[in-house]
Order: C-alpha cells, then structure tokens, then sequence
C-alpha cells in the first residue's frame, strides 16, 4: 500500500493568487542555516581526523569509530527531543536554542586539550544538529505554500551541502601540506595535528551566531500558531506570504483537519494507529535508507577510503573538494527536479544509481584497481544521492505526517536517521578491517536495491499536494 497516489487526491491544492516570493524565499533561507551549520558540523570530522587522532594518540579502530561517530549520539538526542521542544515551545525557539548549540560546541571542541572534553563536546555539537536536522525542515515544509513545497524544503538539503562542501574547503585550506611518506611521529609534532584541526571546528562559530541574530526576526509556524489556537497571528504569517484568500483558505483547511483529529493533544499512544503507525515505519525505514545506502562513509572517512585507492594525505584532502563539489551541483539539480518530476521518481532512480556505483567500487577494489578510477565511481554514487535521497528523503518526512502528530513523528524518523548514522559510522573501520574494503562496498549496494523495492511497493507521490490533502489521503487509505 502506497503512501499516497496523486491521482488519488480529490481535490485541487491551495494555490495562492500571488504569493510574495522574496519573503519565502527569505524566511526559508534563515531557516535552512540550520542545516548549513549541521552539514558543516557533521563533515568537519572527515579532514580533521588524521590530525586529532595524532594529537590524542588514537590508534585502535573502536576509539577512531567512537571519535568519529559519538556526535551521533548527541544527534539521535537532540532528533528526538526536538519533537517534543518544538511542539510545546514552537519551531522558531528550537531552531534559536540550536544555533546557540552549534556556536558553543563548536569553539569549545575545537579547543579542547584532553580526549574526554573532545567527546563531550562533540556530543553537545551532535544534539545541535539533531535539533536542526529536525526543525529546519519541519518548519520549512509548514511555512511552504503546497506548489512550492519540494523545492524550499530541498533548499535545506541545500544548505547542508553548502555547509559540507565548506568543511571541505576549510580542511583543505587550514592544513599546512604533509611531506609524502611523513611518520605518525612526524604528523603529531605538526601544526596540523597541533592547531589546524582546532580552526577546522571552531569555524563555525561565526555562522552560528548569523543564525541566532537571523532566527530571531522570522516569525513563527502558522501551523504550530493555529495548533495552539493562535489564530489571528497565524492568519497574518499566512496573508503576508500568499495574500488574505490564501491565508483564509489555508487556516480553515489547516483547523478541519485538527478538528477531525477531535484532539489537539497530542500523546506518544497516538502513533501506534494503524493508520499513523504504517506512515511512522514509513518514515524510520526511508530515513535508515538514507544513512545506510553508505554515501556519508565517503565523507567522514574519505581518508581510509582514498588512501585505500592509493591517494596520499594533500591528494586526499583535495579529492574530499572534489566530492563536495560534486555533491553541491547535483544538489541544484534535486531543486529543479522534485517537484517537476516528483520524489518517488527521484528515490527509485538515486537508489539504482547508487546501488550500480557501489557495485562497480566494490568490483574495482577486488580488482586492486587504483586511482582517478575509484574518485570516478565515488563521485557517481555521491551524484546520485545528492540529486535524490539526500533531498527527498527529508522532504518526504516532512511533509507525510499529518499536522496533529507531524512534530513527534518526524522527531522519530529523524532520530531512527540519526541512530542508523551512528552504526554506520562506528561499523565501518570494524568492518572495512574485518572484511576488506571491496565486500563493504557489496553490502552497501545490496541495501540499496532493496531500498529501490521497498520504495517502488509503498511510497507514492506527494508532488504538488497541500499538506492536509495528503494527510487525508493517508488516512483514507490507513483505514
């Protein structure tokens, strides 16, 4: 059974007589920060690693797999908890309390002198991101008029692109060159491995603080104002951005749909309906599919990846530019396409996409084939994620739930995302030891062929569809 089918939907989205662009555009931007900063935060660990783990004296892959990945844990936190914040003190404030997070943790792993402190840090960075990750789109998706939707929720797939390929830059940029053949004793004594992985975090700082001043003059989610009775102030957010018909036209069909919820309440029971507990597992399994379709190995370990295909330390560094690069121009083109060609398309193509690059890495790996070769069909993997499952899948949760029980909703699928990064990045240095480099590969393609069928049996398109009318298509076909 399929999400929702278009042309199961009865009647004609809201469509705004006008609706004024720069505004949107504007308030979407600010909020999309949230995910700059979280694409940041969360990549910076790649070019930073060789550099920390010489300074703490990492060796065993358990401690390089926890100094990698313990962000997560603060991720699935932050993810799961921002549900909760975000619907009892609305979206606006959470997206504030992250941009502080992101600032604090930010300056304060970057010059922490003790592996402890780095931890610590490193979570409260992780719990920045979860919140963001959570919100940015969940407001974005609320604040969209319907024919807009796909496009200003994938402008914070976007932002985290941008904030990846930033990382990316900076890393490659703070490090001083490393002499070919350099000893661990020699790459300790540093100035990398003793201040330019410092730089490599706390350069998010400054954005952060841009995010804090800025989400304090966008206003809040209309949907979360009526949800809270606030009527009046969630009329004039919706008149400023489609004029007074639209904004009437949404906030009646935004209260029908809370009033035949016949609560407003909202408790954690409510998600296990048959109805709601099919979108929720939905959802989980999209977002798990997103992490383990194995993209983000090949960029927080791109190290181990490219020193694998034959890449020294300066080559790897500038190879991790290139995948951003990449990463951000197919981005682009997620923006014209979700809409126009809608996400089920999209997902089922990325997934293929995905699973043929992976299947031919793997292949070359067996083969012991080096060089501009395997940076080749990294680079196609990363293309077909960035055009596909990178965007759609956060569009895609949010926008499936229905108003009354979307915040809590997407805090889970979110937090499944964010708990299924955290396996995939401590796993790999364990697995790529255990089973080689190559099988790795293998077993990342095979997730992504059953991510295609799992994708091609139960989700449907949503392109084009007001939030309401596919939260009454769902629940149709739910019951």
């Amino acid at each position: 059974m399929q999400i929702v089918a278009a042309s199961d939907i009865a009647d004609t989205p809201h469509q705004p007589e006008f609706i004024h662009s720069r505004y949107v555009w504007l308030i979407a931007f600010v909020a999309a920060m949230g995910g700059l900063l979280f694409g940041y935060d969360w990549v910076v660990i790649g070019g930073a690693k060789p550099f920390y783990e010489a300074y703490f004296h990492l060796t065993s892959p358990q401690l390089i797999g926890w100094a990698t990945s313990c962000a997560l844990i603060g991720c699935f936190i932050g993810a799961l908890a921002g549900g909760a914040i975000g619907d009892c003190f609305g979206r606006r404030r959470t997206l504030i309390l992250a941009a502080l997070l992101f600032a604090l943790s930010s300056a304060l792993t970057g010059w922490a002198h003790s592996f402890v402190n780095f931890i610590v840090w490193r979570i409260m960075g992780g719990v920045a991101i979860g919140l963001a990750s959570n919100v940015s789109p969940l407001y974005i998706a609320e604040i969209s008029p319907a024919p807009w939707r796909g496009r200003l929720v994938s402008l914070n797939q976007l932002s985290i692109v941008i904030g990846i390929l930033a990382a990316q830059i900076v890393n490659w940029q703070v490090a001083k060159p490393i002499p070919i053949g350099a000893t661990m004793q020699t790459i300790t004594s540093s100035w990398n491995a003793q201040y330019a992985w410092r730089w490599m975090f706390t350069a998010v700082s400054l954005p952060a603080l841009l995010f804090f001043l800025f989400s304090l003059w966008i206003p809040e989610s209309p949907r979360w104002l009526l949800l809270r009775g606030k009527s009046e102030q969630a009329t004039q957010i919706l008149a400023r951005i489609g004029g007074a018909p639209y904004a009437a036209s949404e906030v009646r069909s935004i209260l029908n749909s809370l009033a035949s919820s016949k609560r407003n309440v909202v408790g954690w029971r409510e998600l296990l309906t048959p109805g709601t507990r099919r979108l929720l597992l939905i959802g989980i399994v999209l977002a798990v599919l997103q992490q383990w379709c194995g993209i983000n190995i090949l960029f927080n370990y791109a190290e181990e990846i490219y020193r694998s295909a034959g890449y020294g330390l300066n080559d790897i560094l500038f190879n991790i530019v290139i995948t951003g690069t990449i990463n951000l121009l197919f981005t682009f083109l997620a923006l014209l396409f979700v809409d126009r060609y809608g996400r089920r398309a999209l997902m089922l193509f990325g997934c293929m996409g995905i699973a043929i690059s992976h299947l031919c890495a793997g292949v070359a790996y067996t083969l012991g084939l080096h060089g501009a070769g395997v940076l080749l069909l990294t680079l196609c993997s990363i293309a077909c994620y960035a055009v596909s499952l990178a965007p759609v899948t956060w569009v895609l949760i949010s926008e499936i739930f229905p108003n009354r029980i979307r915040g809590l909703a997407v805090s889970i699928a979110v937090a499944a995302l964010w708990s299924a990064s955290f396996l995939l990045t401590y796993l790999f240095p364990i697995l790529n030891r255990q089973f080689g480099t190559a099988n790795v590969f293998f077993i990342y393609a095979a997730i992504c062929l059953l991510g295609a069928v799992f994708v091609y049996q139960f989700v449907g398109e949503t392109a084009g569809c007001s939030l309401e009318q596919i939260e009454r298509t769902a629940e149709d076909l739910g019951t």
